[in-house]
């Protein structure tokens, strides 16, 4: 089987290369259901996403953004940035590792203020701890 190193991105969690298989079954397993791919950068490099993620409400990811810093997008769930090959997908190169790693990097909680959504990165494991506290202690009133 053939293998590729990719980045890894988990909502609420700081990125990470992995190496995994490069079959449909293995990208579907990654991303927890049927994939979708995306194509939202300039680099030969793909966003592989759960194709329903959004619609079976996946908890919110990372935003991807527009040339002037708006939100045009956000991932729901966990997905891949994979390098683009001829005719497959590759591994990610030295080049794009570093890039991406740095652009994900920070896990994301997403606000609405003024009628916009925001995306708020939490930078430091401290902050990202004490958030995942604060959401595990909130409890909804019905």
């Amino acid at each position: 089987m053939n293998k590729i190193q990719v980045l890894r991105v988990e909502p609420m969690k700081y990125p990470e290369f992995v190496e995994i298989d490069n079959s449909l079954e293995s990208l579907q397993a990654q991303v927890d259901g049927y994939i979708e791919a995306i194509y939202p950068f300039d680099d030969a490099v793909g966003i592989i996403c759960n194709d329903e993620g959004k619609i079976n409400g996946m908890p919110l990811n990372r935003a991807l953004y527009d040339d002037h810093g708006q939100i045009i997008d956000i991932i729901a769930g966990n997905f891949l940035i994979v390098g683009l090959g001829k005719d497959d997908f590759v591994s990610l190169d030295e080049k794009h590792r570093g890039k991406y790693m740095q652009m994900f990097y920070a896990p994301q909680i997403f606000v609405m203020k003024n009628e916009k959504i925001e995306a708020i990165e939490l930078k430091s494991a401290k902050s990202l701890e004490s958030t995942e506290r604060n959401f595990a202690e909130y409890e909804p009133d019905i």
